[in-house]
């Protein structure tokens, strides 16, 4: 089975922290809500405490154009992810020794918070040393889900060529978004969670020659996926699209939905496998925020310390959107032994889930 041998990340220097991101949503939308106080508390009960921002705090106080804010995402972009890759082939935390550009076959380049074309990895191609046959696969519009669904298809992508060295490359840029002139409950939540940051994984057919780089004794393989699509739910998440950019769609009913609907969609992949719940030793869940990792506990009925990780990664590094599950399984990877089982499950626009079931070999 295809096999995940060693992830990367990368996040910006700026760094806010959580009390004046507090400060500044209540000074731009107090003039919108007579309850201000009582929306804030949203910054104090989310479990954040600090989150990276690719601009510093002032620079979201003044309108921007699209293109203006395209245009830094770009920027930041090609910076963060050729950061993340570097730290991806060269992380001694998981490799012997670094991992050259040209044994890379394919690129899966996740992101849905930015606009471009040619795509982030073919400008990225055009700085490091990636053959010039390197197959792109950018997958755009999956949000929050994104990271889990680029390794469900890279998984796909090894599986029919066993030999193969693939990246999942995500980037997320979520402060890019950002609509100052936006006073909706939407926006307001959205600021109380979304940061930036980039996560790269190395995704390894088993015919592949990746083992001999392989530093622990035990890797996560990749023994099956499952994706699924809730009908009728295009209004829970994603984005409006206006003249002025990408306005946040953030249904309030988010959790809820968890609970009703993600334990059916959970069970049946897990009967589908013939994985018992008692066997199960890693919950690798996207942090979309206290409340949905809440949600899943209730859901799955799951003990409360199988998210620790993942709101240690929430507390220090916020929602970033389809990275944020790759920072929580980078974690993971450190800790897990040889025969562990790990469920990663991760939500998004459509409405949607992405489910994996690994295993350390």
């Amino acid at each position: 089975m295809p096999f995940i041998l060693s992830i990367g990340d990368a996040v910006p220097q700026s760094v806010i922290e959580q009390q004046h991101a507090m400060e500044f949503a209540a000074e731009l939308f107090s003039e919108s809500f007579k309850d201000i106080e009582r929306l804030l508390t949203a910054f104090q009960n989310g479990q954040i405490e600090k989150r990276h921002l690719v601009k510093p705090l002032e620079w979201y106080k003044q309108d921007h154009s699209l293109a203006e804010k395209n245009n830094a995402y770009i920027d930041a972009a090609i910076m963060l992810g050729i950061e993340a890759i570097d730290n991806c082939l060269t992380n001694e935390d998981f490799l012997t020794e670094t991992f050259a550009y040209e044994e890379i076959e394919a690129i899966f380049t996740v992101s849905t918070t930015g606009l471009a074309t040619p795509s982030i990895e073919a400008r990225i191609m055009n700085q490091l040393s990636f053959t010039p046959h390197t197959k792109r696969i950018p997958l755009w519009g999956l949000g929050c889900a994104g990271g889990a669904s680029g390794l469900s298809r890279a998984y796909e992508y090894c599986l029919a060529y066993p030999k193969a060295k693939v990246l999942v490359l995500s980037i997320e840029l979520c402060s890019l978004t950002f609509q100052r002139n936006d006073r909706s409950k939407s926006n307001l939540i959205g600021t109380s969670l979304f940061a930036d940051g980039a996560a790269c994984a190395l995704v390894c057919g088993d015919q592949s020659n990746a083992r001999t780089y392989q530093k622990r004794k035990a890797s996560p393989q990749i023994l099956s996926t499952q994706s699924t699509l809730m009908r009728q739910s295009l209004d829970v998440m994603g984005w409006d699209v206006r003249n002025e950019g990408l306005y946040v769609v953030f249904s309030k009913d988010i959790p809820t939905i968890v609970e009703k609907w993600l334990e059916p969609n959970v069970c049946e992949f897990l009967t589908k496998t013939g994985v018992e719940w008692n066997s199960i030793n890693h919950f690798i869940a996207h942090p979309g925020g206290k409340k949905v990792l809440e949600a899943y506990i209730e859901a799955l009925n799951l003990p409360a310390s199988m998210i620790d990780i993942p709101l240690e990664i929430l507390k220090n590094f916020g929602n970033m959107s389809s990275v944020t599950i790759l920072f929580v399984l980078k974690k993971i990877m450190k800790k897990a032994i040889q025969g562990d089982v790990g469920l990663a499950t991760a939500l998004g626009p459509g409405f949607s889930s992405e489910l994996l079931l690994l295993r350390w070999e």
